[in-house]
């Protein structure tokens, strides 16, 4: 079983509360635009961190991150990419991927609006955390936290930080 926190869009801003809600996740996951360095080692210092990097990210974030993370967690397989759009409006940088070989989860970011939708086509649960930085148009701040067991994705719960 592993416990995640899931968090997006944070372009440089720390938030104290990011520890508190993460403190007990064995994985934090940062669907893109990090924004810095030190957001990035803060987060790794609370648990371990896979991230991928956003359109604001600069040279420093692409070089230590990816622009797609697929991955196995616990019996589940992970597919994360900043822009990646949600079902029935998937990105073109991913639509390909999506359809040849559907993860069982998808996470993006980028849209700074909190979606959890299955696609019934894929088989795929798709989850963007909304934003949990300050910069942006979004009203409400969010993080995601969840629970994988096997292959089960369960215990989906939304942090707003407002």
């Amino acid at each position: 079983m592993k416990r995640i926190g899931l968090i997006s869009d944070t372009h440089s801003y720390w938030d104290k509360r990011y520890e508190k809600y993460f403190a007990e996740c064995d994985e934090i996951w940062h669907a893109g635009d990090i924004g810095s360095m030190e957001v990035a080692d803060r987060l790794q210092d609370i648990a371990m961190l896979r991230a991928v990097y956003g359109n604001i990210d600069d040279t420093d974030m692409r070089y230590r991150f990816s622009e797609i993370l697929r991955f196995k967690c616990e019996e589940v397989d992970v597919l994360m990419k900043h822009i990646g759009g949600y079902p029935g409006k998937y990105d073109a940088s991913v639509r390909k991927m999506l359809f040849a070989n559907p993860p069982k989860l998808f996470v993006s970011g980028h849209s700074h609006l909190l979606k959890v939708m299955y696609d019934k086509n894929l088989g795929c649960l798709h989850v963007n955390p909304g934003a949990a930085g300050m910069s942006g148009f979004h009203k409400v701040r969010t993080l995601v936290r969840f629970v994988i067991d096997g292959a089960e994705i369960k215990e989906l719960e939304v942090i707003e930080l407002n």
